[in-house]
């Protein structure tokens, strides 16, 4: 195919400049539908992974069926634990609902009874003072970390540290000393459900245990060395020691894989419903083209007198179906994907570059305009010379 073919193409494409515009702006409505929705899915997603990474969603949780059995773990199953070869690192962890006061106001909390390893299991961005030492977990001290968004309520401002507030442990009201403020996990839901959603806070496990006369733990929280590695021997040799089918085992690593896999199936299937507009500007390109050769046919029986080949003729109408479908998609990507970076930033999102989407977008409705564009100019490259010259 030579440069004169291609000339050729586009001057016909621009000698109707409406029908030809009309016919990129079908090309360009399903790019930009197809565009809008799986960046919408990407969006989405990156927003939820952030959202449950902000509030300590990894690795693997550990805990007994208290609906099975009256067993809790304790130091024994954390030394087995801790001794698996596909464990990297645990914390024991205790768990409880509770209530927490300050200048005579009470709000719901989640307690979180924790060891000196928190701030590497746990996704924990320090603002104010400072984590939780081993002399807080040996000393069963009354120390405690607070998430930002409580501060804030209860005192105005986000530091805090040093101030005295109330935590009800097992009935008993107790008083604690803030000793360091950690920035707010799932700043989303914060916004969409403050009220509803408890704040955080972080005390020394052997404090909880006291508080709640308990010798055992909730439940273990491990990293793995590997997020693939298989944890079923540890399970089994978990229920030697308390009981077959006792052992509830939480991935999170791989509920936030199923979840990401979720979407990549909504948004797929969205993506392949906006997709079908573009088999749409398909059928409009075939009709479009098969309008121009019966328009044409003494301008083609003219360059077939002349010498022109049913291979050149047949190439400038796949041509001109071609750059319909490349303007038309280039015309779609660029304001689909404007309106992604404008959305991105009106809500305060991520945005990042997909181009495989994009790319993917161009060629399949490139390939779109070739192959609805192959039977029309198939009719042209065959037509007779002599009777296309003696059509009016």
């Amino acid at each position: 195919m030579n440069v004169g073919v291609l000339a050729d193409s586009l001057k016909s494409i621009f000698r109707k400049k409406a029908r030809s515009v009309l016919t990129m702006l079908g090309v360009a409505i399903g790019v930009f539908s197809v565009v809008i929705i799986s960046s919408i899915g990407d969006v989405g997603k990156d927003v939820i992974n952030q959202e449950l990474n902000s509030i300590g969603i990894d690795g693997v949780m550990i805990g007994v069926d208290s609906s099975k059995t009256s067993k809790t773990i304790g130091e024994e199953q954390l030394q087995l634990v801790q001794k698996n070869p596909v464990v990297k690192q645990s914390m024991p962890l205790m768990m409880k609902y509770s209530t927490v006061s300050a200048h005579g106001n009470s709000d719901q909390c989640v307690v979180f009874g924790v060891d000196k390893t928190v701030e590497s299991m746990v996704s924990l961005d320090l603002l104010h003072g400072r984590m939780l030492n081993q002399a807080d977990i040996n000393g069963q001290e009354t120390n405690c970390i607070v998430d930002e968004s409580y501060a804030k309520n209860m005192y105005g401002r986000s530091n805090i540290v040093g101030k005295e507030i109330s935590i009800q442990l097992n009935g008993v009201e107790q008083d604690f000393t803030v000793v360091g403020v950690v920035a707010s996990g799932g700043n989303m839901l914060q916004g969409m459900m403050g009220e509803y959603i408890p704040c955080f806070l972080y005390a020394p496990i052997t404090t909880i245990q006291k508080g709640y006369n308990a010798k055992g733990y909730d439940q273990i929280m491990i990293k793995l060395v590997d997020d693939s590695n298989d944890i079923t021997q540890l399970q089994t040799e978990l229920e030697q020691q308390l009981g077959e089918g006792n052992v509830s085992v939480q991935n999170l690593v791989q509920q936030k894989d199923k979840l990401n896999g979720i979407l990549n199936t909504v948004t797929g299937v969205l993506a392949l419903i906006g997709g079908i507009s573009l088999l749409v500007s398909g059928i409009s390109i075939m009709t479009v083209m098969m309008t121009s050769v019966q328009e044409r046919k003494k301008e083609i029986g003219i360059k077939k007198a002349i010498g022109a080949s049913k291979g050149r003729i047949l190439c400038e109408f796949l041509s001109e179906s071609f750059f319909i479908c490349l303007f038309g998609s280039i015309i779609g990507i660029v304001i689909g994907t404007a309106c992604v970076i404008a959305g991105c930033r009106l809500f305060g999102f991520s945005f990042f570059w997909n181009w495989k989407l994009l790319f993917t977008c161009l060629g399949f409705s490139c390939g779109i305009g070739m192959l609805f564009g192959v039977y029309p100019a198939r009719r042209a490259a065959d037509l007779n010379p002599v009777e296309a010259l003696r059509s009016e």
